[in-house]
């Protein structure tokens, strides 16, 4: 009985509403995906319809595991296992540059044979957990006006800009902007002083400005072909549309036929050889054609319940590497978000990131779902410092 007992106290002391509003998304997600995947699990895969929604399957599954197994590792924990996996992780993002082969032009997937492997997506957690155990090793040095901050700040951003750097020379630039954003925000708000950080930045913006110029000069590019045209024409998809606004324009003309309730479940037109794999990435246009704008809305209401408990639980939280950690996931949820819906109404460039728990995605499924668990972690002995004061 006494495992029972635990488990039950460790649910009751989960924040709910975001365990609850995530598991409906990935109920959702996972019957779209049946849908969105139909057509091209017959087709292309030369199977059933279902064959991509059982592979979902599989990877909920593991994710679940995983879930329940970083749930029960205390945070305190953290930094002494987190050496390691920043290095096996930095290892295999490396690895992936000097030795990777290019899939659809990003050189960012390690095929292991039975499973492909996506490095990078396990970099943001990462990243996320490094810069947020800096700080608050760091913050009474910091906060010292005695001490000179410069070797621990740029000690900081040398481990924060790492990931970007090398996500970035596997041509995967949406996760390199990802991770990117993810650095600046913590950046911004990290303890650091605010002129020590404008003189950081400016340093930084010079270095890069130097490395982007050694590559220019080196290659003879800075963006390849592919995502150069994307940044050229995604103010007008459309009259590019037998080139690099196929995408887009058809995604456009998902949610147009969608309406405000949709077309119905499984009627899509779009996702017959219009647009390309409709469950990965540009999975919103199927939802939205099928669905409609009421469905979409909700949708919204959903992400917007998340941040908005992810963002409550770092005001939250007594401790300074778990509001950090907190405001990292946020932005890191957010940023998916934006850039996968901005590509995708043609508010910004396309460059092609999953929507969390709704995409089909092995590594970003597995890496999402047990951040999460980190949340669900902090708010879990957050709950249990209350309980003993």
């Amino acid at each position: 009985m006494k495992p029972i007992k635990k488990a039950i106290r460790t649910f009751s002391d989960m924040d709910k509403v975001l365990f609850f509003t995530s598991l409906i998304l990935i109920i959702f997600g996972s019957l779209n995906i049946v849908t969105a995947s139909s057509r091209e699990a017959v087709v292309n895969a030369d199977a059933n319809m279902f064959y991509y929604f059982f592979k979902h399957i599989i990877i909920l599954v593991i994710s679940l595991v995983a879930f329940l197994i970083v749930l029960k590792i205390p945070t305190k924990d953290y930094k002494k296992w987190l050496p390691l996996i920043y290095i096996a992780v930095f290892g295999m993002n490396l690895f992936l540059i000097l030795k990777g082969v290019a899939t659809r032009g990003a050189n960012n997937w390690i095929d292991l044979g039975f499973m492909k492997v996506q490095p990078s997506e396990f970099a943001k957690p990462t990243l996320i957990l490094t810069m947020s155990l800096m700080f608050q090793m760091y913050f009474k040095r910091l906060k010292d006006v005695r001490e000179k901050h410069d070797i621990i700040i740029w000690k900081i951003i040398g481990f924060g800009l790492i990931f970007p750097i090398l996500v970035f020379l596997q041509k995967d630039l949406g996760t390199a902007i990802i991770l990117f954003g993810i650095f600046a925000v913590l950046f911004v708000f990290s303890p650091i002083s605010r002129s020590e950080k404008i003189k950081a930045s400016l340093i930084s913006i010079g270095i890069l400005a130097i490395l982007l110029v050694a590559r220019l000069s080196i290659t003879g590019y800075i963006l390849s072909g592919a995502q150069t045209s994307r940044l050229n024409n995604f103010f007008d998809p459309c009259s590019k549309y037998e080139d690099t606004g196929y995408q887009v324009c058809n995604a456009f003309i998902a949610i147009n036929n969608g309406g405000l309730t949709g077309v119905g479940l499984g009627k899509s037109t779009q996702k017959y050889s219009y647009i390309p794999e409709p469950h990965t990435d540009m999975v919103f246009a199927i939802i939205a054609e099928e669905n409609g704008v009421l469905v979409c809305s909700l949708i919204f209401m959903a992400y917007l319940i998340i941040i908005y408990r992810i963002l409550k639980l770092s005001m939250k939280t007594k401790r300074l590497s778990h509001r950090y950690i907190c405001i990292g996931v946020a932005t890191y949820f957010f940023l998916h978000i934006l850039i996968n819906l901005g590509g995708l109404f043609g508010i910004i460039p396309l460059t092609g990131v999953p929507l969390p728990f709704l995409s089909y995605g092995g590594s970003f499924t597995l890496s999402l779902i047990m951040t999460f668990a980190v949340i669900q972690r902090i708010h879990i002995e957050m709950k249990n410092e209350k309980i003993r004061v």
